[in-house]
């Protein structure tokens, strides 16, 4: 009977660990939403916001050109992936009086694969390899 139990267990774990990995490919349909204000990937333009070229690891404030706002140029984040996801979650929870004004992404796998397909790209626009 046990064992049984054991072997269920064990399946379950297995079959909802793929639904949490990180699906880069996912993450860039995902990014649509994204898109109306950051562009990413080789010729990216500042737009309402920065380029997202190597953001992660990136200090956050810091893309040349791009006039941010105090509490973002200020807050000292460094945008590694569990910071990028809290503040996908709620932005103005995380830097309150940021111009961002993009309410989050409140689906946790859509999170993980927009900053899987985010982690992607050097400063320079090309992909990593």
């Amino acid at each position: 009977m046990y064992r049984s139990y054991f072997i269920a267990a064990a399946l379950s774990i297995a079959l909802a660990a793929p639904a949490m990995a990180q699906d880069a490919a996912a993450g860039e349909k995902d990014f649509l939403v994204c898109k109306a204000c950051h562009q990413i990937g080789p010729g990216a333009k500042i737009a309402v916001g920065p380029v997202l070229n190597g953001v992660v690891g990136r200090t956050a404030g810091t893309y040349p050109g791009y006039q941010y706002s105090p509490a973002n140029k200020d807050s000292g984040i460094v945008w590694t992936p569990e910071e990028l996801d809290k503040y996908l979650t709620n932005p103005q929870a995380v830097v309150p009086h940021t111009k961002m004004i993009f309410p989050g992404l409140k689906d946790d796998q859509k999170r993980k694969d927009v900053i899987a397909y985010l982690e992607q790209f050097n400063e320079d626009g090309s992909k990593k390899n």
